[in-house]
């Protein structure tokens, strides 16, 4: 009976929809955490009768015919690149991307890594680095006498230092665009990479030719919200229940066929 395996499909659909939306549920409170959503197709069809086949020997055809599907994958687990909320930290080294782009990260491999994490931090020697200890490119370099650090809008960095009256500047911050961030690739801890499906990353100044700002002493909250996340699990959890109904129900069928007797 081709229900049970029609309904399997959708049960196998509704676990892959509750994981990406329990992922999500986990990630409420990670700096700068971008959603996700799961995206269905339907399957082949079993075509029984072709629309628009002739139905007789005068020319009539078919209106509609008869197809029966047989279930759904997984299209695609989009990601939802809209902003979060800016929650202040106070933090001097802590920076917000208000608009589009990612600060771009030196990876242990030599690899360009992209993440719109700003909770970043000094290494021991005074480079502005990531909580995993990856360096931000360009690197910027934090001299050990300054006594306080200043980022602009655009990305500018100017420290104060004992027995100077002007600031110094000591790097300047570039952010990294894709034509499309739903195509990059996660690898955990904030990070990404790009892919074919991405494009190449094109770098840019803060607040220059649609390239979002920096926020200094803040952070991007994750664009979460509990919720539609709440909303969208029950609506799930209905649509698994339905459809091992409807194998409970296939099952309760074939065990009836399986008792008729001749």
């Amino acid at each position: 009976m081709q229900a049970l395996r029609t309904a399997a499909t959708g049960m196998a659909a509704q676990q892959m929809n509750v994981e990406v939306i329990s992922n999500n549920i986990a990630n409420m409170n990670t700096v700068a955490f971008k959603r996700q959503r799961a995206e269905f197709q339907d399957l082949l069809y079993q075509t029984i009768q072709q629309a628009g086949a002739q139905s007789s020997d005068q020319g009539t055809i078919v209106p509609t015919g008869v197809q029966v599907g047989a279930g759904v994958k997984a299209g695609s687990v989009y990601r939802i690149s809209t902003q979060g909320s800016l929650t202040r930290t106070d933090n001097q080294f802590d920076m917000a991307i208000d608009g589009r782009g990612y600060f771009q990260v030196l990876l242990p491999s030599g690899e360009n890594g992209y993440t719109r994490a700003g909770n970043l931090a000094l290494n021991d020697q005074g480079q502005l680095v990531t909580p995993d200890g990856y360096q931000i490119q360009p690197a910027i370099s934090i001299p050990a006498d300054a006594t306080a650090v200043s980022i602009s809008k655009s990305g500018q960095v100017q420290v104060s230092q004992a027995g100077q009256t002007a600031p110094s500047i000591v790097g300047q911050i570039e952010l990294a665009t894709f034509v499309n961030e739903g195509g990059l690739s996660a690898q955990g801890s904030n990070l990404f990479k790009e892919t074919a499906a991405s494009g190449p990353a094109t770098t840019g100044t803060p607040g220059a030719n649609g390239v979002g700002t920096l926020l200094q002493g803040y952070t991007e909250a994750s664009n979460v919200d509990a919720v539609s996340e709440i909303t969208a699990l029950i609506v799930a959890q209905r649509a698994y229940e339905m459809n091992s109904k409807v194998i409970s129900t296939a099952d309760n069928m074939l065990a009836t066929a399986n008792q008729v007797k001749s």
